[in-house]
């Protein structure tokens, strides 16, 4: 890994872009992510987002969605998600500090991060839901395969308790991109069942892992043994884009899995090292979800410290483990879903 500070992608609009007062998707987790950094005084360069185009847009999204998401005005574009004059400039600005990082990682074989808001894993090609306008792990992992010759195969994993049905769908009958994704079954958006496995020359490049509430560190980790990383392997990707959200934490408000901060460390690591000895390094973390502030912010930030080296304090807030053992039933059920696909 290079020396010296990890790029830290950021801009302050993603501090100003607002859902109204209340909402959970608020300025707040940016802000408390900011303040770990600057507590902790972590290795991180700020830098900025690049500038995209609306044609970049249209390698993922169709025309008629770029449009409504810069005509709209202001209202609700869905019961959750919320427009204003302003918004079509925040979303580029988010959709650019992924691709940004993306860049990076590519060309200095290193992690980087980016912590975007608008999010983005609900968006489809042809909608927005779930606080979510356009794709950004999707805009970044696109432009990397036609910008860069060397980079033909992605991975895509989204360790969300929410499933990312739109950046699911872009890909779901595309073989260069495989999306995997962990999520709290029968939650908003009700979709990502373990049976969704792709499509057409895509199919098995889709890996759904759908959790029972209540699953935590156990469950995670025998599923990355068992099931996450030998596929990764087996893929033999030239880039990683994790879309990290903090919703999977015990302590988060909107979902019921368990996973406590180390546990969470565990699986970025296992990632990172994954990157670093297979990938050539090149890894890039972006910010979905979550909406505890501060597990949110432990969440990320530790996981930047694990990049920049960083002797962060040992204390670990919100440590209480439960899910020792793990769901090895469910773990197996998705395992036998998919064997047909992978070597697992």
């Amino acid at each position: 890994m290079p020396p010296g500070p990890v790029p830290l992608y950021y801009h302050q609009d993603y501090e100003r872009h607002s859902q109204g007062a209340g909402h959970p998707e608020s300025p707040e987790r940016v802000k408390e992510i900011m303040r770990f950094v600057k507590e902790n005084s972590l290795s991180v360069e700020l830098k900025q987002p690049v500038e995209i185009t609306q044609n970049d847009l249209q390698l993922v999204h169709s025309i008629p969605h770029i449009d409504r998401v810069r005509d709209f005005g202001v209202g609700y574009m869905d019961p959750d998600t919320f427009h204003t004059d302003e918004t079509f400039g925040y979303c580029m600005k988010a959709a650019g500090g992924v691709l940004g990082a993306v860049r990076q990682c590519i060309d200095e074989k290193r992690p980087t991060f980016a912590i975007p808001r608008p999010p983005g894993h609900h968006a489809g090609s042809n909608y927005s839901m779930g606080f979510c306008y356009f794709n950004n792990a999707a805009l970044a992992a696109r432009m990397a395969q036609k910008e860069v010759e060397d980079v033909e195969k992605v991975v895509i994993i989204d360790i969300d308790a929410h499933h990312g049905n739109g950046t699911h769908d872009i890909f779901y009958d595309d073989p260069s991109v495989l999306y995997i994704s962990t999520h709290e079954w029968g939650i908003f958006p009700g979709t990502g069942h373990q049976s969704d496995v792709g499509s057409g020359k895509g199919i098995g490049k889709t890996v759904n892992l759908p959790f029972s509430g209540g699953s935590g560190d156990g469950t995670f980790s025998s599923s990355f043994d068992e099931i996450v990383i030998p596929v990764i392997r087996e893929f033999d990707p030239d880039l990683l884009i994790v879309s990290l959200g903090g919703d999977s934490h015990l302590m988060d408000p909107l979902t019921t899995l368990s996973l406590s901060t180390p546990g969470y460390l565990d699986l970025t690591r296992a990632l990172m090292e994954l990157g670093e000895k297979e990938i050539g390094g090149k890894v890039c973390f972006e910010l979905e979800g979550g909406y505890h502030t501060y597990a949110l912010a432990e969440t990320f930030g530790r996981t930047m410290a694990m990049a920049t080296n960083d002797d962060v304090p040992t204390e670990i807030r919100f440590n209480k483990i439960r899910d020792v053992d793990g769901d090895t039933d469910r773990v197996k059920e998705i395992k036998d879903t998919i064997a047909s696909y992978w070597k697992i």
